[in-house]
């Protein structure tokens, strides 16, 4: 697991270098949350939870097959991308953010800050609808994916927490965010960053139904909602540079004003 963050912090930071000169830190370009495009993302994501969810069963028996099971290198694999998934993406957007500090690299503290955000941000979500949907883990009632409980994650604990699955939210979440930045700095990234992390994070939703921790219905709405997360708080930062969090945490960086002329974005750090 730590092998897996330290090359993924790598590949981050070298992007981060790389792009260094491709474009400014952030624009000053308003723009809205929702846009027409995340309607279709999210009725796209419905779609696909609800197509899944009558082969619930047949998923996780598949991957519950003692061939499948004792098989070493599925089994590696899914702690692997497990780990990944949850801690590792709050680990690596952590450390982008400390050693972007440390070096004075702005664009690395940007994106660990944002990742750390969007995955906190997204985790968040994912925690209060598991508290209300109640739905049993696989392991706790095979026979039945459709046994959900209104509020039963507050009493019944963690067997009863299974939608939507937490570690596979974070692992989007943090695709999602990553794409989008390397994209803002490295427009010719998208082709490249893009399948590795979400290609990544799609095996750590595979993990958590081979494990018989979730259904793969709960795996899909835990894409759903860390890939919107990390949209919206990256289109969110990158529209109000000004932002709280930013203003504190992120060094002076330079920005387009609505002019479309240079100007420095003050941005006033402890213990800067």
């Amino acid at each position: 697991m730590l092998k897996g963050c330290f090359r993924t912090l790598l590949v981050v930071l070298a992007l981060c270098q790389t792009a260094g000169a491709q474009t400014t830190d952030t624009l000053y370009t308003p723009k809205p949350l929702l846009k027409g495009a995340d309607a279709l993302l999210i009725v796209g994501f419905v779609a696909a939870a609800a197509a899944v969810s009558p082969a619930d069963k047949y998923f996780t028996q598949k991957l519950q097959d003692p061939a499948r099971q004792s098989n070493k290198i599925f089994h590696n694999g899914a702690i692997f991308f497990r780990l990944i998934g949850d801690p590792g993406s709050l680990a690596v957007g952590g450390l982008t953010y400390g050693v972007g500090r440390v070096a004075g690299n702005r664009r690395a503290e940007d994106i660990g800050l944002h990742s750390v955000e969007a995955v906190l941000l997204g985790g968040a979500i994912t925690g209060v609808t598991k508290m209300i949907a109640g739905r049993a883990r696989p392991y706790k009632d095979t026979a039945n994916s459709l046994n959900f409980g209104l509020m039963r994650g507050l009493t019944g604990g963690t067997d009863y927490q299974s939608f939507p699955s937490g570690h596979t939210t974070a692992a989007f979440a943090f695709a999602s965010i990553i794409s989008a930045e390397t994209s803002h700095w490295w427009p010719g990234s998208r082709w490249v960053i893009g399948p590795i992390f979400y290609g990544g994070a799609a095996l750590t939703g595979v993990s958590r139904v081979y494990n018989q921790f979730h259904w793969a219905s709960d795996v899909v709405t835990g894409a759903a909602i860390g890939t919107l997360t990390g949209i919206k708080v990256y289109r969110y930062t990158h529209s109000h540079p000004n932002n709280r969090i930013d203003r504190n945490l992120l060094r002076a960086g330079v920005q387009i004003s609505p002019q479309n002329g240079w100007m420095p974005l003050l941005s006033i750090s402890p213990g800067h």
